[in-house]
């Protein structure tokens, strides 16, 4: 090859919170290598390095297997046969489904789902949102599949999110304990690791609980403490129990600043016996919570407990770093809730080096998107409830999570799932789910876009070819840490007839007469330097915009750390950590639900594995082979991590199994074949899987490729109706 290589940088727009700075060496149109960020480049910041996910994404998104042309169903929905269609045809058919849906059902028959294969400034969900909202409404949803318990039970206990700390004040803290936080694997952003290993060079403890020994246990040499799924809340229990009956707590901290803990600083009207103490010693059931209780729900012994209670209560400080998967279970609110009971029992709030425990958000600078448009419906649903409405969407209520009025007016017709594969893939019960879309007298119409034929864009009725983000600009920022903001620029055109969302919603628009409303009278281009410039008058320190976009990245000046609550003042009700929440106490919910921190056996948990058909216990994990479910269709990336099912050696002696047996895992939802991984790195009683590898059903409607979600649970938490998608029982034996 001639011609000059051009060296573009460029950043990753996807789910992922490392958003890697990447840099495209393209000749002719074509992309040589990438490579990423370095310490030389990054100067005194932190290096945007891409992981292996990043250094494949070129063999992931231009391959073969690109989808050409829009297509239009031609079989049973889920079947994946189409016929290629125009551009026009396809908008014009958009267009008249559109209208009818509206004009027949209501503009609460409309929803856009939960899809996040775009994660940046300007994504396609939300210009479907903008054009939905300019055309009367639509059926909104709130929370998310990542973080549906965890936020709102930090709100609920502190009335923020915000309850982190800068990272950079880990390297203050005297011990940490990740409670199944795994960002080696997740990439959870760029800075975690980066001070979590300073700490480990400082000499700090870390200790990592997870029911499996992931790559953050082995990549900081941390000491692992295996826990069963789903009984979070129990260890935080007896380790509170341990804080308080050794006199390891902060009682000034409880005093001044919590409400609930012990009968005395209960709310007025509450009755005596519901308070945190009286459950812990067992005032209120007779059972005080101590190790040897919890050693029998969780599996951790006893010992170990009264250690981990001694060791986190007397470091001072010490930093509780809470992960996303423990609160994807049900009742996945109670463990956050339990976490954030040890930070107030010892101080560890609103100090440098401690950790308030919850959601751990610290924002310092503002998400930069679109102006919003308000939406006239004005009905929002949980996200993981989508199903539900499409099923009986008009019997839902605010019982049901259904928020801004009583009762929605419609089941959902029309979908618009673009960009995102939570429409099968990645949604609880597959099986089930696949059900209702295949009823075409239920949801009328499910307009999808995608790059490839993933099992969410098989159930489309039209199918358009989107382009990935190598192919189109964008503007990225960190999931929550990391002071920068990238410049996604495009390295190679578009391949095949692919398009980015905007373009035809321009001409959907233009058909329904809002064009100019939608558009304002901007191209993509326009659109992102007006979102750049409007955040620019909040953050001086960012260049022109064209420097922006030449340099790829800016980072943003150091600020000074920020300590959560370091003035202990609480946006709640009562102005304290309501550690006793009266909104739970005088609530009703559709099971019951505490109003305190406390275990609460689940549905399909350790107490029904010991007793029933399924007795193991089954989990997913975010693996460093994908994001989400990009890049299973790269056979590269398969050999960094193949897709199989972890098991305990005394699990698959007693069913005969050897390593790398094919095996099927089943429920009473699907059924799933995989190989085995036979390792001490998992628990006994507990079997997992990575997350996100493509469904594939034989025949016999067996997945092939061990994808977990054909066995999860379509079971929305109480509280906060998040998914409980780690909360499962299965059985497992050799295929024949």
């Amino acid at each position: 090859m001639n011609g000059e290589v051009r060296v573009i940088p460029t950043t990753g727009r996807n789910n992922c919170g490392g958003r890697c700075l990447i840099y495209a060496h393209v000749q002719q149109g074509r992309i040589l290598k990438l490579t990423t960020d370095s310490k030389e480049q990054a100067g005194c910041g932190v290096p945007l390095s891409a992981c292996q996910r990043g250094m494949n994404y070129h063999k992931t998104y231009l391959n073969e297997q690109r989808l050409r042309t829009p297509l239009l169903r031609v079989g049973e929905r889920g079947e994946g046969k189409f016929q290629p269609i125009s551009w026009e045809e396809a908008v014009d058919r958009i267009s008249r489904e559109w209208i009818r849906i509206r004009d027949t059902y209501g503009p609460g028959s409309r929803y856009v789902t939960y899809a996040t294969g775009v994660s940046a400034a300007f994504t396609p969900r939300e210009l479907a949102k903008r054009l939905l909202s300019l055309d009367g409404g639509f059926l909104d949803y709130y929370n998310s599949y990542s973080t549906a318990c965890i936020t709102p039970a930090t709100e609920l206990m502190y009335g923020t999110a915000d309850s982190g700390n800068s990272p950079e004040t880990w390297l203050d803290s005297h011990f940490i304990l990740l409670w199944g936080h795994n960002p080696a694997e997740t990439k959870f952003d760029s800075i975690t690791m980066h001070y979590l290993r300073k700490a480990k060079e400082k000499g700090i403890p870390i200790v990592v609980m997870d029911p499996r020994k992931n790559d953050t246990v082995r990549a900081l040499g941390a000491e692992w403490i295996p826990i069963r799924p789903a009984t979070d809340a129990a260890l935080a229990d007896a380790m509170a129990y341990i804080i308080w009956t050794e006199g390891l707590a902060d009682r000034d901290f409880l005093e001044e600043c919590t409400v609930g803990f012990d009968e005395a600083h209960l709310p007025e009207g509450i009755p005596a016996g519901e308070s945190v103490l009286s459950y812990l010693l067992g005032q209120r059931d007779g059972v005080p919570k101590t190790p040897e209780w919890a050693e029998a729900i969780t599996g951790i012994p006893a010992q170990t407990i009264v250690s981990l209670a001694r060791r986190y209560a007397t470091a001072k400080p010490a930093a509780l770093i809470q992960g996303w998967g423990p609160q994807r279970h049900a009742y996945g609110e109670q463990g956050v809730r339990g976490c954030i009971l040890l930070a107030c029992m010892t101080g560890n709030v609103g100090v440098r080096g401690g950790w308030a425990a919850g959601s751990g958000y610290c924002a310092t600078h503002r998400e930069p998107g679109l102006p919003p448009v308000p939406n006239p419906y004005g009905m929002e649903i949980p996200s993981y409830c989508w199903t539900d409405a499409v099923d009986h969407g008009s019997r839902m209520t605010e019982l049901d999570g259904v928020k801004g009025g009583e009762r929605l007016t419609s089941d959902i017709k029309m979908i618009v799932n673009l960009a995102g594969n939570c429409l099968i893939n990645q949604h609880g019960d597959i099986n089930r789910t696949a059900e209702l879309l295949k009823d075409t007298s239920k949801c009328e119409f499910i307009l999808c876009s995608d790059l490839f034929m993933t099992a969410s864009a098989k159930f489309a009725d039209i199918l358009l070819p989107g382009v990935s983000f190598l192919e189109c600009e964008n503007i990225t920022f960190p999931w929550v840490w990391g002071d920068f903001l990238g410049y996604n620029n495009q390295v190679v055109e578009p391949l095949y007839e692919g398009r980015f969302e905007y373009d035809w919603l321009r001409e959907v628009a233009q058909r329904l007469g809002l064009e100019e409303a939608f558009t304002c009278g901007r191209d993509t281009r326009q659109w992102l330097e007006w979102i750049y410039e409007d955040l620019r008058r909040e953050e001086p320190t960012l260049p022109d915009f064209a420097d922006f976009c030449a340099a790829g990245v800016h980072r943003y000046p150091p600020k000074p750390p920020r300590i959560a609550f370091a003035d202990r003042q609480f946006p709640t009700p009562s102005g304290k950590v309501e550690l006793f929440s009266r909104k739970v106490y005088e609530t009703t919910y559709q099971e019951p639900f505490p109003a305190i921190p406390c275990y609460v056996p689940v549905p399909e948990g350790v107490e029904q594995a010991r007793e029933g058909e399924y007795p193991l216990q089954l989990i997913s994990w975010h693996t460093r082979r994908r994001c989400h479910s990009i890049h299973d269709n790269n056979p590269a990336m398969e050999r960094i991590d193949p897709q199989r099912l972890w098991i305990h050696p005394a699990d698959a002696a007693r069913r005969g199994l050897c390593d790398k047996d094919r095996v099927r895992v089943w429920n009473d939802r699907g059924a799933m074949e995989v190989p085995i991984h036979i390792t001490e790195d998992i628990m006994p009683g507990v079997v997992a899987v990575g997350q996100g590898a493509w469904y594939t059903p034989d025949k016999d409607g067996v997945d092939q490729r061990g994808c977990v979600n054909v066995l999860t649970s379509l079971k929305a938490t109480p509280y906060a109706k998040g998914n409980g998608q780690h909360t499962n029982l299965v059985e497992v034996r050799k295929t024949k």
